[in-house]
């Protein structure tokens, strides 16, 4: 399940791409598949290795086009271990959210991407993330868990801050938050609730068999109660300088 989408967010092959905070690896996976150089990046090593494993089947399975590689990582995002303008592409999906200082983040990000590279940034959206704040303290007091609720525009504020331009947004899931808001109501250990697996099969079903009536109800929904907020951007090339102003510059920095 994509929260990214692909069509407003263009990947070529060989674009070395940064999967930070990738967690099980779903936007990893499918940028491998896309014919990218993935680097996927985490804090939990458990996850790291089930990553790395999968990348591994992959490329057994002969999922992913020649020239495709695939890396998996542990790492901090707020200490990124790479060198300025390493990646063409960075996608963080629902962590910005988990993070205090989460315009470290985003600086360390700026840094890691080549001017004209691409960002993709997903957080829970704010209306259906404030229902199940609303119904369940269990939802996100918790360690490791949400310890805020984006804005769109509070976010978008922040990417601008950091230097980026954003130039598209949508939002995805929509099937997912009435999920979520039965999780928080009914306890979100709570499994065995005969609503929370009823809905849960519906899910896994639409996952699955992606039936159009599904499919056409989601999209009509995302508007209104999509329970992803995605921003897409781009870092901007630093303006050249011509040989005259080149040469003002120099004469300036000499006096």
């Amino acid at each position: 399940m994509l929260t990214v989408d692909f069509s407003r967010f263009p990947l070529a092959p060989g674009d070395r791409v940064l999967d930070l905070g990738c967690g099980a690896g779903r936007h990893a996976f499918e940028c491998y598949r896309r014919g990218a150089r993935v680097v996927a990046l985490d804090r939990n090593g458990e996850e790291i290795r089930e990553v790395a494993k999968w990348f591994a089947a992959m490329k057994e399975a002969g999922e992913a086009p020649e020239g495709a590689t695939a890396t998996a990582m542990e790492g901090d995002a707020l200490a990124l271990p790479f060198p300025d303008e390493s990646f063409d592409v960075v996608i963080i999906s629902e962590v910005m959210e988990h993070i205090p200082d989460d315009k470290g983040v985003l600086a360390e990000m700026v840094r890691v991407l080549k001017p004209g590279g691409r960002i993709a940034v997903t957080v829970p959206r704010y209306g259906p993330e404030k229902v199940c704040w609303a119904l369940s303290d269990a939802y996100h007091e918790v360690e490791g868990g949400h310890i805020r609720i984006y804005r769109a525009e509070e976010l978008l504020a922040k990417m601008r801050g950091a230097g980026l331009r954003p130039y598209a947004t949508h939002h995805a899931h929509a099937l997912h938050s009435p999920y979520w808001w039965l999780k928080c109501a009914f306890g979100v250990d709570n499994d065995k609730a005969l609503p929370v697996r009823a809905y849960h099969k519906l899910l896994v079903w639409d996952i699955m068999k992606k039936p159009l009536a599904t499919r056409v109800a989601e999209q009509a929904l995302n508007p209104l109660i999509g329970k992803s907020f995605v921003a897409y951007a781009t870092k901007p090339h630093l303006p050249r300088l011509d040989a005259a102003d080149a040469g003002a510059t120099s004469e300036a920095a000499a006096r």
